[in-house]
């Protein structure tokens, strides 16, 4: 992720249960603790069949599904000692990490039964599970692939989601001792998760780049795919851009990521990075601002509800994590992790970052690869008033 180093020049207005909330959480744990070890990667190329029609994709969610939920009732099964060493922490905040698991489960057998609709014998992945109970019961028995065909998937899937898996239970561990995307605090946030069936959301974090870079280029394939995104902007980066930003992002939304690159976790400005940065997007974008603000590493306390509602501000979190901004991960794993998150989920805002040129990468693989199954890319300047 991108790092800002410029300190702000301007006073903070006050805010005393805020500032003692970060105090605590600063002393508690650095900005980047919530981070995994393992970034999930998925090999699409394992599932024997195109995801050319709205059946075809639902087929592969339905297993995607069970193949996740397996690994979830798994770990029901681990006490707190053995998912401290599992997920490598020193403690973990057990009813956090419940609240967080039923939602999953709610979530899954949700996707699940929108999933079956399209089922129709002899089709595989087709038994019914109505609520979360049947599902986990559904999922504890599919210990292995319905069909020879299947094999080569279900190997990767229980690999892909036991880590996916870990990388979620890691971020419920610690929160809310730990702020992230994994949860909301209140009415005033959004994460994606409350979009309808087959609708995502891409929104880019920490641009621009200077003229001429990856914000550029990304904005120009965004056009062609007859995509758009909402571009949650830093207003250091995008106060050094002498262009114009409307024309630079025409057709597109535009939000704030903040003044710098800092969790308000650990820094006492945050409310003035916040209204300055929203100030200079609002300025120097016009029509195509939105009043959305991204913490950045999504990281927030958990009383700045009454603050960002004064601002008239919502808080757009993400629940699809392309993990784009990893050294380790390549813009090819990028574009076939999200294809498995997408046919998890079914729905949500996706995470990129257009600081890197992997979306630019990714972006044209993923479409190609849905192209008929049904699926609908959200809207921006409708967003978040389309979630239903």
């Amino acid at each position: 992720m991108l790092r800002c180093a410029r300190s702000l020049a301007r006073a903070v207005v006050p805010f005393a249960a805020g500032a003692l909330a970060a105090a605590a959480l600063a002393a508690a744990s650095p900005a980047r603790a919530a981070g995994p070890a393992h970034i999930a990667a998925s090999d699409r190329s394992a599932w024997p069949q195109p995801l050319n029609a709205p059946a075809a994709f639902d087929r592969a969610s339905r297993a995607e599904i069970l193949a996740f939920a397996r690994q979830l009732a798994l770990s029901e099964t681990l006490d707190d000692a053995a998912l401290r060493a599992r997920l490598g922490l020193k403690q973990i905040d057990r009813p956090a990490l419940e609240r967080i698991r039923d939602r999953f489960w709610q979530r899954l057998a949700a996707g699940y039964r929108n999933a079956l609709r399209t089922c129709s014998p002899p089709d595989a992945f087709c038994a019914p599970a109505s609520d979360a109970a049947a599902l986990r019961g559904l999922a504890l028995r599919f210990e292995a692939a319905p069909e020879p065909a299947y094999a080569a998937w279900y190997a990767d899937a229980a690999r892909f989601h036991r880590v996916y898996l870990d990388e979620q239970l890691r971020l419920a561990a610690l929160f809310p001792r730990v702020s992230s995307e994994i949860d909301t605090y209140s009415a005033i946030e959004s994460d994606g998760s409350e979009l309808g069936d087959r609708r995502f959301l891409l929104s880019f974090d920490d641009g621009p780049t200077p003229s001429g870079g990856n914000t550029d280029r990304l904005l120009r394939t965004l056009r062609e795919l007859r995509l758009q995104g909402t571009f949650f902007v830093l207003g250091e980066s995008l106060q050094r851009r002498s262009d114009d930003a409307a024309r630079l992002y025409a057709g597109m939304c535009v939000a704030s990521h903040g003044w710098q690159h800092q969790s308000h976790a650990r820094w006492p400005q945050w409310q003035d990075s916040v209204t300055r940065s929203s100030a200079l997007v609002a300025q120097r974008v016009g029509a195509g601002y939105v009043p959305l603000f991204r913490p950045p590493y999504g990281q927030r306390l958990a009383d700045s509800g009454a603050f960002f509602r004064a601002q008239g501000l919502r808080v757009a979190l993400w629940n699809i994590d392309s993990q784009d901004w990893n050294a380790k991960v390549s813009a090819d794993a990028v574009g076939q992790r999200l294809l498995s998150l997408m046919l998890l989920w079914r729905s949500g805002t996706i995470l990129f970052h257009d600081v890197h040129d992997k979306a630019r990468q990714a972006l044209p693989w993923l479409l190609q690869r849905t192209r008929g199954a049904g699926l609908e890319w959200v809207d921006c300047k409708r967003y978040p008033a389309a979630a239903g």
